[in-house]
């Protein structure tokens, strides 16, 4: 009833849930052409990715991280932070090692590492965009069993992708 009278300001709590898709995609296609301002609470990743460009992450005891962008560029972003300090919580040993030069300490990343770096973020970038027209192509109503099988299987294969050029970002991400 609310959005009959053309608000400027809308919060919408969990509106993912109980959706149907044919329903849950008209409420993506008007909420991407509402001009206010929106706030989202939402588990659900995909739309949030659709939705939004800047994130409000509640990590508990009051804090609140503040992050422009979408959820999953936080979300890699997050990942390569916890690598980074993983690799800096290493259990020191009892044994003293020598005294490492610098350039022994710190590996510069290859011209070749930093091609495979940026080409990635290109790679996972498109990779999520074609998983976002799968899914609309899945949620259209198809009745053709045999598509929506080859529709899930390459849904599978680019989630896996993702993961996998995700995993070598980060890792490239610890030498830059």
């Amino acid at each position: 009833m609310q959005l009959i009278r053309n608000p400027n300001f809308l919060i919408l709590d969990e509106p993912t849930n109980d959706l149907d898709i044919q329903t849950l995609q008209l409420l993506e296609d008007f909420l991407m052409q509402f001009e206010g301002c929106l706030i989202i609470v939402s588990h659900d990743r995909c739309f949030l990715d659709k939705l939004a460009d800047h994130v409000f992450v509640f990590s508990g005891n009051g804090k609140i991280k503040d992050y422009y962008g979408n959820y999953s560029a936080y979300y890699r972003q997050k990942l390569a932070e916890e690598r980074k300090s993983k690799l800096k919580l290493r259990p020191v040993k009892a044994e003293p090692e020598k005294t490492k030069t610098v350039s022994e300490t710190r590996q510069k990343p290859s011209y070749k590492q930093k091609l495979e770096y940026e080409t990635l973020e290109k790679e996972i970038e498109a990779l999520e965009i074609e998983k976002s027209k799968i899914l609309v192509l899945m949620s259209s109503g198809l009745d053709d069993i045999a598509e929506i099988t080859k529709l899930s299987e390459r849904f599978s294969l680019t989630e896996q992708a993702i993961e996998e050029k995700t995993n070598r970002w980060i890792t490239l991400s610890t030498h830059m």
